[in-house]
């Protein structure tokens, strides 16, 4: 338990310290788009790139992880959907753009900004590999099928939508947009030619992915700070529960199973 906390209490202080840095007015909260445009653009495709580059593309890409991985997710997200919907004609509910991004809440960890790097911290380096390969999968897959859905719209108005495929593709050029999955790419490249970056870049490089870790958690106490400031009303418990209760049990329990499934 000692060493567990001897990791985990600096990760969770730095968030302590990014959300009383803005109460306290040492930051302003104009600064927090800057400080996640740093983290998304350049300290964390510089981590993931240095991790993809030392190790074999194999570690990187295992097909067993990935249909665990992205099995779950999808399981996760029409899980939270159907459960969201409630499926009762004329009956209450929400509309399918909310249970959508409901789904994403409940599929989609925190993985580039707290997982990533909490757990190199506790397991070390050796978990970069599966991390990454379902970094890919959250990225290019979950969050493409869950933004896909949040814009579909009735059959009446899909004519005038170039089709009910064309949300699909919209979503995944948006995942595609993302630096992330491009920085894991070119990692992997680097690894698979043993083509040495230069002494500077590769300096570059390795400080600007040491700085992800820091900078990414002290932004998450900033952004919390924002979102309880701007918060104008609660969410009824009876809206959020399901969505809490897929994500912290049942999304656990697929992954579980289908890792002794596979062993």
């Amino acid at each position: 338990m000692q060493a567990i906390l001897a990791v985990t209490f600096p990760f969770f202080a730095l968030v302590l310290l990014g959300y009383l840095a803005v109460q306290r007015g040492y930051l302003p909260e104009s600064a927090i788009p800057g400080l996640n445009g740093f983290v998304l653009f350049f300290a964390l495709p510089c981590m993931l790139f240095r991790f993809g580059a030392s190790m074999p593309f194999a570690q990187l890409i295992d097909p067993v992880l990935i249909a665990i991985w992205g099995g779950g997710a999808a399981l996760m997200v029409l899980f939270t959907i159907a459960i969201t919907l409630r499926f009762t004609p004329g009956g209450p509910g929400v509309s399918m753009k909310d249970a959508a991004f409901g789904a994403l809440v409940a599929a989609f960890p925190n993985s580039g900004f707290m997982g990533f790097p909490l757990l190199i911290g506790l397991l070390g380096e050796k978990t970069a590999g599966p991390l990454i390969g379902c970094i890919l999968i959250d990225i290019v897959f979950t969050s493409s099928l869950c933004l896909a859905l949040a814009q579909l719209r009735p059959a009446s108005e899909t004519a005038t939508q170039h089709g009910v495929l064309a949300p699909f593709g919209r979503a995944l050029r948006g995942a595609l947009s993302n630096p992330l999955p491009w920085a894991i790419a070119l990692g992997a490249i680097v690894a698979a030619t043993s083509l040495p970056l230069p002494g500077p870049v590769k300096e570059i490089v390795r400080m600007l992915g040491d700085s992800a870790t820091p900078v990414a958690l002290f932004t998450i106490g900033a952004v919390l700070w924002r979102a309880q400031q701007h918060a104008h009303s609660r969410t009824p418990l009876r809206e959020f529960l399901p969505v809490a209760l897929v994500k912290l049990f049942v999304h656990p329990l697929l992954v579980l199973s289908g890792g002794v499934v596979a062993n």
